[in-house]
C-alpha cells in the first residue's frame, strides 16, 4: 500500500502492482501487439508487392508498423479504458496519476513513448531498464512512469475510504457560507501536511506554521478568522469543508450549543495562538 494525496488534500491508500504481476500483464499485451504487427506486417507486403515499390518503403512502412504498435497500443488503450490495457484489464491493473487520479492521452502517450525507447525496446534490453527502475522505486515506477507522474495499482482490490479532515462544531456553519474557490490544490496540499504533521511539531513550530499558513488562506479567500480561532482550528475546518464540496458529500446537521460566527471580510488575519 502507498499513500497518495489527491487534489483535493484528500489522503488514499492504494495498492501497489509489483513486477510479476505487471511482467505478467506485459506478456499479454505483447502476445496481443505481436498478432497485430503480423498482421499489419502481411497487409503492408502485399500493398508493397502489388504497387512494386523498392525496399525504402519497406522500410519506412516497418518503421511505422513498430511505433504504431509498439506505442500506439498502450496509448490508445490506457486512453480509452482509463489506464488499462487488455493484459491489465485481465490481471485487473490499473495505471493512476501520481495524487491517485484517472490518466488521460497526455500521460498515456509520455508512457507509450518512454516505453518504447527507454524501458523495453530501444535502449530498455528487452525490458531491463523498466526492472530494474521498478526495483528502486518504493512505488515499483518504471522510467515511463517517472516521466508521467503515474503509478500502476490493483484494481480490485477494495480501497479503504479516504482519511478527510474534520471540521471542528462551532466553525462548521460558518465554512458553508464562505466562497473556497480560492483555496487551490498547490495550497490544500501544506495544509493537510501540516494538519497530519501537527501532533508531532514543537508549540513554536506549530505556532509559526499555522500562523503563516492560516495568513495565506485568509488573505487568498478574502475572509478573516473568527475571533480568538486558533490557526490549526481554521484550518481544519477549511479543509473539511472544501473536502465536502468535492466528494459531494451531505451537509452533517449543525452542532447544537454553538454559535455560529459571522464571518467578516476585507480583513487579515489577526489571531495567532
Amino acid at each position: 500500500m502507498a499513500v497518495f494525496t489527491t487534489g483535493e488534500a484528500v489522503a488514499l491508500e492504494l495498492p501497489i502492482a509489483r513486477i510479476p504481476l505487471r511482467a505478467a500483464a506485459f506478456l499479454i499485451d505483447l502476445l496481443i501487439q505481436l498478432t497485430v504487427a503480423w498482421l499489419l506486417l502481411i497487409w503492408i507486403l502485399g500493398l508493397l508487392f502489388q504497387s512494386e515499390l523498392d525496399g525504402a518503403w519497406l522500410d519506412a512502412a516497418a518503421l511505422i508498423m513498430i511505433v504504431a504498435v509498439g506505442a500506439g497500443y498502450p496509448v490508445v488503450c490506457e486512453t480509452l479504458l482509463r489506464g488499462r490495457t487488455v493484459g491489465k484489464l485481465a490481471l485487473g491493473l490499473r495505471v493512476v496519476r501520481g495524487d491517485g487520479g484517472p490518466v488521460d492521452f497526455r500521460h498515456a502517450l509520455t508512457r507509450g513513448l518512454a516505453g518504447l525507447i527507454v524501458d523495453f525496446w530501444v535502449l530498455g534490453g528487452f525490458g531491463a531498464i523498466a526492472v530494474i527502475t521498478s526495483l528502486c522505486s518504493p512505488r515499483a515506477r518504471r522510467v515511463g512512469d517517472i516521466l508521467a507522474d503515474t503509478v500502476v495499482i490493483h484494481d480490485r482490490v477494495r480501497l479503504p475510504d479516504p482519511a478527510l479532515a474534520v471540521a471542528p462544531p462551532w466553525l462548521a456553519e460558518w465554512t458553508r457560507r464562505l466562497d473556497l474557490s480560492g483555496l487551490s490544490d498547490d495550497l490544500a496540499l501544506p495544509i493537510r501536511q501540516y494538519l497530519t504533521r501537527c501532533p508531532t511539531l514543537t508549540p513554536q513550530v506549530q505556532q509559526s506554521l499555522g500562523h503563516d499558513l492560516a495568513t495565506t488562506v485568509c488573505r487568498d479567500l478574502n475572509i478573516v478568522a473568527p475571533a480568538g480561532c486558533p490557526p490549526v482550528h481554521l484550518l481544519g475546518a477549511l479543509l473539511a469543508e472544501r473536502q465536502r464540496r468535492a466528494l459531494d458529500l451531505p451537509t452533517p446537521p449543525p452542532a447544537p450549543g454553538y454559535p455560529m460566527p459571522v464571518p467578516p471580510s476585507n480583513l487579515a488575519w489577526h489571531h495567532p495562538i
